[in-house]
């Protein structure tokens, strides 16, 4: 079973120069994660974007999570007694 951002994060090297966007739409995953970090709630996001859905926004921290965990392995974690 693929994530759900397989189905909602796609790259077309004709929309926003091939960077991550949110499928159907010209949103990247970018200015979403930069509007997180900057401390927008995800209704916040979605008055912004009304084309988005609180499942893609979702997607996004998916997708950055994941991509954070294969570009930053993870130290080992000590094991309690």
């Amino acid at each position: 079973m693929n994530p759900i951002y397989f189905d909602v994060i796609v790259r077309d090297p004709q929309i926003c120069g091939g960077e991550p966007i949110v499928r159907g739409t010209r949103v990247t995953v970018r200015t979403i994660l930069a509007s997180l970090a900057e401390g927008a709630w995800i209704d916040e996001i979605l008055a912004d974007f009304p084309t988005l859905t609180e499942i893609q926004v979702r997607a996004i921290i998916a997708f950055a999570a994941a991509s954070a965990e294969e570009d930053l392995p993870m130290p080992a974690m000590p094991m309690l007694a």
